[in-house]
């Protein structure tokens, strides 16, 4: 369903498929459940948090494994370089407020990435203001929209959230994501920030989603 007074509107469809998914994923919530898993042992969504953690940066060529992140969140010495040393403590620090970020404010989502890539970027917290191309194995895949673009471009996607109440937030999460990444709002920080977003979006669907990894 389109909706006419809204500027923009992910063009998606919900297939068969889409709903023979939905339901086997509201079935697994449901086991969890009834495990009595929401909320679970302060322990378990710590190692949970950390699982997260490190998925989310190995994606981004990020080398410590759980062991070393648990120890950086101990504040014990880890050999690794700096780089990767400074992203896990950001993102450590984002996940902590994962039950704290608004996932439908368009301000927390500039906050988290700035938080989330704070000494790794000169800019943080800003829309891109150059035109960017995403390469996989040195092969032009996608040009990001043009910059002069990207504002109103994640205010539609951020109304949207707010303004559609008949999609479940399941699949506004997945629609959200795929969308954001396709804008590519930022320089760089991208592809944690879409993650994490999911995850936050998820959480509305049901808040089990805050504690299992994703």
């Amino acid at each position: 369903m389109i909706l006419s007074f809204m500027k923009y509107y992910p063009p998606f469809k919900i297939t068969s498929k889409i709903l023979s998914l939905s339901h086997k994923i509201g079935h697994e919530l449901g086991l969890l459940k009834g495990a009595k898993l929401s909320p679970p042992p302060i322990e378990l969504r710590r190692k949970n948090m950390i699982q997260t953690i490190q998925a989310s940066l190995a994606i981004e060529g990020n080398m410590l494994n759980e062991k070393q992140i648990t120890s950086i969140i101990n504040a014990k010495r880890v050999l690794a370089p700096k780089k990767d040393i400074i992203e896990v403590k950001n993102a450590i620090e984002v996940y902590s407020k994962l039950h704290i970020w608004n996932p439908l404010d368009i301000k927390d989502f500039k906050k988290a990435h700035a938080l989330l890539m704070k000494n790794l970027l000169d800019t943080v917290g800003e829309w891109r203001i150059t035109g960017v191309g995403i390469f996989k194995k040195q092969k032009l895949a996608h040009i990001a929209p043009p910059a002069k673009r990207v504002a109103s471009l994640m205010e539609n996607l951020f109304n949207f959230l707010k303004i559609d109440k008949e999609t479940s937030w399941l699949l506004k999460a997945c629609i959200f994501h795929y969308e954001m990444e396709f804008i590519h709002p930022f320089l760089d920080g991208n592809g944690r920030m879409g993650r994490l977003w999911q995850q936050l979006l998820l959480m509305r669907e049901n808040q089990i989603f805050g504690y299992i990894p994703v």
